[in-house]
């Protein structure tokens, strides 16, 4: 069985909790895995080796946050031996001084023009429809916060938003990815940033992203 070891918490205005409780759990039951849910981010200290799939769901709102080094090289560790990474939304804003978990992640939040927490509606096109994660996804509207994002360039792009200009007109039909997948030796790397509100995450294409990318991450000899 597919083991999971899912973080969330940290800042609760992405209501980490209720996500975890109405949308993240059931996914993880739905596809048949075996999750050890944690609110204490100390649980990245111990040997991550032994999990096929980890979730992040953890939420900073200090600039000054980062992992020790010590959990830094174990996560980094642990996905180059074959465990994956699912992670969305805010995980791109945790974190903020550990460079090498945003390497790893393929990402980093940057800014939503709109304003935090804005409902703000905006679409999302899937770019690579072939791909497993994009089975079946359609291009979806979200109506909340616009992520603008310094991506990796190595990542292989799944999804992506264009700004209008309204709020920062230089940004007029500038693109940015929203949910891409990619490599850390072994392990796979899933993360989408789409989730400011619940009803985003409970968008059935957005599930569907997700819970396909929850799937492709997963240790593949699970």
């Amino acid at each position: 069985m597919t083991r999971v070891l899912y973080l969330y918490g940290g800042w609760p205005g992405h209501k980490p909790y209720q996500v975890a409780e109405e949308w993240a759990l059931p996914i993880f039951r739905n596809l048949g895995f075996d999750v050890d849910e944690t609110n204490d981010i100390f649980s990245l200290d111990a040997d991550l080796t032994g999990y096929d799939l980890i979730a992040l769901n953890w939420n900073n709102a200090l600039l000054s946050e980062g992992l020790t080094a010590a959990q830094e090289s174990n996560l980094l560790g642990a996905v180059e031996n074959g465990t994956g990474i699912a992670a969305w939304h805010g995980a791109a804003a945790a974190f903020r001084t550990s460079l090498k978990y945003h390497w790893l992640l393929g990402g980093s939040f940057l800014e939503h023009p709109a304003g935090e927490g804005v409902k703000y509606p905006y679409e999302v096109t899937v770019t690579d429809t072939g791909h497993p994660v994009t089975a079946g996804v359609k291009d979806f509207g979200v109506a909340s916060e616009q992520y603008y994002m310094s991506v990796d360039p190595n990542n292989h792009v799944l999804a992506e938003t264009a700004f209008t200009g309204e709020h920062l007109p230089w940004l007029e039909g500038k693109t940015i990815p929203q949910a891409w997948t990619r490599t850390w030796g072994e392990g796979r790397v899933f993360y989408s940033a789409v989730g400011h509100d619940l009803d985003d995450l409970q968008n059935p294409d957005v599930t569907r992203l997700c819970t396909q990318g929850f799937a492709w991450a997963a240790r593949q000899n699970a």
